[in-house]
């Protein structure tokens, strides 16, 4: 059967050599059967008197194992690379919300006043960070937000509309 035969429906069954694919023509991918390098079983087997090891040195001994990054001695590359910036230990996290997402929300609520809780209810945020308010997207009608941050975007943006927004502690 070629290709310019099959109707459309079938083409999605078609196999890479044009057949369409069954039970019957199934076959394992390359190197799923192969069997497991066994050494140390005989000369004969060509893997065996060091067990592909080679002669002396770490990597031939029982129980050598080098940690991550070992560059034989040589200083490793992480060491080598210079050390950049700082991690500011009073970092606050917080869950970004823009306007966008909150127009959005607010069709699905009646004139109900935008609280942490009831963006996590609704999916919006995941954490317990708090919640900052980003001014991205348009504002069509007034709303009333209750957040921990705004942007000052955002504060323009709710105001200009006719919203109001109150600071969380």
């Amino acid at each position: 059967m070629s290709k310019q035969n099959c109707s459309q429906a079938h083409r999605s069954q078609l196999g890479t050599k044009g057949f369409l694919m069954n039970l019957s023509n199934i076959r394992a991918p390359k190197k799923a059967t192969e069997k497991r390098k066994r050494v140390g079983r005989g000369m004969g087997s060509g893997m065996g008197k060091t067990s592909t090891r080679g002669h002396k040195g770490q990597r031939s001994r029982t129980g050598s194992r080098m940690i991550r990054g070992f560059e034989g001695g040589q200083m490793p590359l992480h060491r080598r690379m210079p050390k950049r910036g700082f991690t500011n230990i009073f970092r606050k996290e917080f869950n970004i919300v823009s306007l966008e997402r909150l127009t959005q929300l607010e069709e699905s609520l009646q004139s109900e006043p935008i609280t942490p809780e009831v963006l996590k209810k609704a999916g919006v945020i995941k954490t317990k960070h708090p919640v900052k308010i980003l001014g991205d997207g348009e504002l069509k009608s007034a709303i009333t937000v209750h957040a921990h941050k705004f942007s000052k975007s955002a504060q323009d943006k709710i105001t200009q509309a006719g919203g109001k927004f109150e600071v969380l502690q």
